[in-house]
């Protein structure tokens, strides 16, 4: 199992929406290292998902429900191979976790999220996995579905 980080605007696709619709596609990513990042997802990897601009904490966990396939929102003229991976919603994080506070922890300094902040999907490793699940209150076993 591989674990990721996707950010998201709150006021273009919230966390609340997420747990509406349950299983979403995630779209409209328009740059090549994310790209690559979705393509490399496996059906069942967890993610956490990441309010962006407004908020700037990771606000829930979601799992890849179905694997990289061409991005429905690519605009006619639109070039690059685009896509997207549908994710569900498995729950929210207990403790919102601020990038303040993902800054203020040194076992953090390395993830992706600090060392490139504009990168909107991108891998976390097991063990930094392990400390913002702990720093969020989030027990879910992975795999498991369980909060």
């Amino acid at each position: 199992m591989n674990y990721w980080l996707v950010k998201s605007e709150p006021d273009a696709f919230s966390w609340d929406q997420q747990v509406k619709n349950d299983i979403e596609p995630w779209t409209g990513v328009r740059n090549h290292m994310a790209k690559n990042n979705l393509k490399a997802m496996q059906k069942g990897d967890l993610a956490f998902f990441y309010h962006s601009n407004v908020g700037k904490e990771i606000v829930g966990v979601v799992r890849v429900a179905r694997e990289a396939y061409p991005d429905p929102s690519i605009e006619t003229g639109e070039k690059g191979d685009w896509v997207c991976t549908d994710m569900q919603a498995i729950g929210p994080m207990p403790k919102p976790i601020t990038l303040a506070a993902i800054k203020a922890e040194p076992t953090l300094a390395d993830i992706a999220l600090i060392r490139m902040s504009r990168l909107s999907v991108m891998p976390i490793s097991p063990d930094h996995w392990k400390i913002l699940a702990r720093m969020g209150g989030w027990e879910g076993s992975p795999g498991s579905g369980g909060e």
